[in-house]
């Protein structure tokens, strides 16, 4: 990713769907329980939509009953960025994805006991990659966490 450069919006304005540039780019939110992975229950890990840097596992997927993927953790905790998110009258904690920069949700501290954190992601920042495509998509080095 070292030499990797995102696009600049225009393009990517052209490249991803309305709600997928609206979340990443403009700091968006997709609608609760009506979003691709908010009940994905399959195997594999989830990346940017962007740069397709990985970000979580559906190891550590659970059901928040907010609508929206939860995750305890990121895969790679280096490629997630935490800022001071005030808008809405809040003081939240934003999650941004490092590579990309794109918005991704936010992270709450009512998650389950293992890490007692709750990432609430948007779907439209995500791309799903199943475990039998992780090695198609140079992602194999994640394969062998799906097999314990």
């Amino acid at each position: 990713m070292n030499d990797w450069t995102r696009p600049e919006d225009s393009v990517l304005k052209m490249q991803l769907t309305p709600i997928q540039f609206k979340v990443t780019r403009k700091n968006g939110t997709e609608t609760a329980f009506q979003n691709e992975f908010w009940d994905n229950k399959k195997a594999g890990i989830y990346v940017d939509i962007i740069s397709g840097e990985p970000l979580f596992s559906s190891r550590d997927k659970f059901d928040s009953g907010t609508g929206w993927p939860s995750f305890s953790k990121p895969i790679q905790p280096e490629n997630i960025m935490e800022k001071e998110d005030r808008a809405l009258f809040m003081r939240r904690v934003e999650v941004r994805s490092k590579h990309a920069d794109s918005h991704l949700g936010h992270v709450f501290t009512d998650g389950p006991e293992s890490t007692g954190l709750r990432y609430c992601i948007n779907s439209a920042a995500l791309r799903f990659v199943p475990v039998d495509e992780l090695a198609a998509n140079e992602l194999q080095a994640f394969a062998e966490d799906f097999k314990k």
